[in-house]
């Protein structure tokens, strides 16, 4: 189990990652889904790199229920964007399903 000091600081880290490059590149990603845009690679990658770091964190979150609204909403948000995505993808594609 971790110190409390240490677990502060990697709270304190992953926040200000959070604020200053998640949340700015994946609102960014959004806007461009949302307009109908399919994901870029670089999107994708990204995407998926967020969603790994989600789930590494869960345990985290889970000691510390103050972070749980925040995540469970970032969470929410991926899972709006690679829905949208995909239905971008098969819109563009004319696969069935659009």
């Amino acid at each position: 189990m971790m110190n409390a000091s240490k677990e502060d600081g990697i709270l304190a880290v992953m926040m200000r990652q959070f604020e200053t490059h998640w949340l700015p590149d994946t609102l960014a990603i959004k806007e461009r889904v949302d307009r109908g845009e399919v994901l870029s690679d670089w999107a994708a990658s990204y995407l998926d790199e967020c969603v790994k770091d989600i789930r590494q964190t869960k345990s985290l979150v889970d000691q510390h229920p103050e972070f749980q609204p925040l995540y469970a909403r970032t969470a929410r948000m991926y899972r709006e964007i690679t829905s949208k995505a995909l239905e971008n993808e098969r819109a563009s594609s004319g696969l069935p399903g659009a």
